[in-house]
């Protein structure tokens, strides 16, 4: 059936053939790329943010205590007082509040989810409680990430255990007895009590927006695949005008002149100006037409024998 096809139909199913291999590699690796790159940026932000947590925990803990709390405040009476202020934790979500009001960080979010918190706000949910579990079951493992469903759309995580390190902890979360009575009042004796030094009790992470980008990376690469089809169809009807006013008109016009020579029409000459192949040609069967009428001629001169 090929066979039987015109030229100009061949050459454009091998250039759709071509074409549509070209668009599925290119779009097979594009779609690799800028999703790496998707990835890559929203993984960017949660790094920025989460170390700029870290860092209000460590100042807080090194900087804010209540000694400090003391030299600042020389009347405020806080011995055996629970200071919301001097705890790490607290200092890291009023940040994380202040920011997230400003619109470009709305859809943002920061949590210290705990198995066993102080205020009930810190309760890990069932896909925290996982985290939480899984940092505790692989003490070595420093930091865990990936992507999760919301309502919202998808979310980026990056998440770090939360780990006893100081024995200072313990004054409010080993026993209710030992914790001050402010901290009683305000959260209770039933949670955030029974930590041990170096328990992880659990994970400090921050989640932020990736449905945006890899939209956007999407978008990306369908106007990228756009751009591709649209320079196929200008090669295309490039390649066609070429092949229509170099290749087949001459050849069928070619085709017509022989047809008039086969019947014994010997007209002029076929006339083509290029130097190309279809101009050797054209000269090749210019040749044939005079030796054909050499050898009409010669046959007409020739006797007739009685």
């Amino acid at each position: 059936m090929i066979r039987n096809l015109k030229l100009g139909v061949k050459l454009n199913l091998i250039l759709l053939s071509v074409f549509l291999v070209i668009i599925l590699m290119n779009g097979l690796l594009l779609s690799s790329v800028l999703q790496r790159n998707a990835e890559q940026e929203v993984k960017d932000k949660a790094l920025v943010l989460i170390e700029t947590m870290t860092a209000v925990r460590e100042y807080t803990n090194k900087q804010v205590s209540k000694d400090t709390i003391k030299a600042l405040s020389p009347n405020l009476e806080i011995d055996g007082q629970f200071i919301k202020t001097s705890i790490p934790a607290y200092s890291a979500n009023e940040v994380f509040s202040n920011l997230q009001r400003r619109k470009k960080y709305s859809d943002f979010f920061y949590r210290e989810a705990t198995l066993n918190p102080t205020s009930l706000s810190d309760k890990a949910d069932k896909f925290e409680t996982k985290i939480v579990e899984k940092f505790r079951r692989q003490p070595d493992l420093q930091e865990q990430s990936g992507f999760r469903k919301i309502a919202a759309g998808d979310l980026f995580y990056i998440a770090r255990p939360l780990q006893i390190k100081s024995e200072s902890c313990l004054v409010c979360h080993s026993t209710p007895n030992r914790a001050p009575a402010s901290q009683i009042r305000t959260y209770g004796r039933d949670g955030g009590f029974g930590w041990k030094l170096d328990e992880i009790v659990g994970a400090q992470i921050i989640s932020v927006p990736a449905s945006s980008v890899i939209a956007e990376a999407r978008r990306l690469q369908v106007l990228v695949i756009s751009i591709l089809a649209a320079g196929f169809m200008v090669a295309a009807i490039i390649l066609n005008l070429f092949l229509k006013f170099s290749i087949i008109s001459p050849i069928t016009n070619m085709s017509k002149w022989s047809r008039g020579v086969s019947t014994g029409a010997l007209v002029s000459n076929f006339e083509h100006k290029s130097k190309d192949e279809i101009g050797v040609l054209a000269a090749s069967v210019n040749r044939l037409k005079v030796s054909m009428e050499m050898a009409m001629n010669m046959l007409k001169q020739t006797p007739e024998n009685s």
